[in-house]
């Protein structure tokens, strides 16, 4: 983890975008910048609650621990999302879920106090930022159906048409991030081997196509077909 010392620029980030051009210095004034590496934790489960995440670069995985040994990826913040809000509540204990970067991240940082004070003086950023809560509400629900009900082929297929949506698509047509066999095995509640063999019956019915870890999506209409 590294803090940035100076001038910083953040105007593209959800939080500078929502809040009121006058409240911009306050921000400069009270915010952190820091850069996190591959593989470092921002927080984790049990840590005391400090304030609110709002991305700028790079990927982050939230997950938990589910079960003994195994976890649950609940979803990936890219640029313009925000982490480490599942701590907010009434009580403000401690964040019921962990954040990992999954590539050089940098974030903008503010302390939970501050954090009150822009929501209280910035009543648009208040109104996006409870729309975005709602949102992601709404997809854990469904996710949280989807393990209950979608077999494992249909969960593994809504998983790539999420990360082709999250993502897009690099130069190559591949998606724009390269996720782990293992991450995907998380996000979608499966083991490994049963993602690893997904990926080949995908790769040899024509869904999809790899290189590596690289995943392009060949029939996406098939994917959905699969996944409903």
């Amino acid at each position: 983890m590294k803090k940035h010392k100076g001038n910083f620029d953040a105007a593209d980030s959800f939080l500078y975008q929502k809040c009121l051009k006058e409240w911009r210095p306050a921000l400069d004034a009270n915010r952190e910048i820091i850069d996190y590496k591959k593989g470092e934790i921002l927080f984790k489960e049990g840590d005391k609650v400090e304030g609110v995440y709002f991305m700028l670069e790079g990927v982050i995985k939230v997950h938990k621990h589910w079960g003994e040994d195994k976890e649950l990826i609940l979803r990936f913040a890219h640029n313009y999302d925000i982490v480490g809000h599942r701590g907010l509540s009434t009580n403000n204990i401690s964040y019921p879920i962990t954040a990992t970067a999954l590539t050089n991240c940098t974030i903008c940082f503010l302390s939970l106090d501050f954090f009150v004070a822009t929501l209280k003086v910035n009543i648009q950023f208040m109104y996006d930022f409870m729309m975005f809560m709602a949102d992601e509400l709404q997809l854990s629900e469904q996710r949280m159906r989807d393990l209950a009900h979608l077999p494992v082929k249909g969960r593994a297929a809504k998983a790539l048409l999420e990360l082709l949506d999250k993502f897009g698509v690099n130069t190559e047509g591949y998606i724009a991030f390269t996720i782990s066999r293992q991450d995907i095995s998380a996000f979608i509640g499966a083991t490994y081997e049963s993602v690893y063999r997904l990926m080949t019956e995908f790769t040899e019915t024509g869904l999809i196509k790899t290189n590596g870890k690289d995943i392009a999506i060949i029939n996406e209409e098939g994917l959905k077909a699969l996944s409903r």
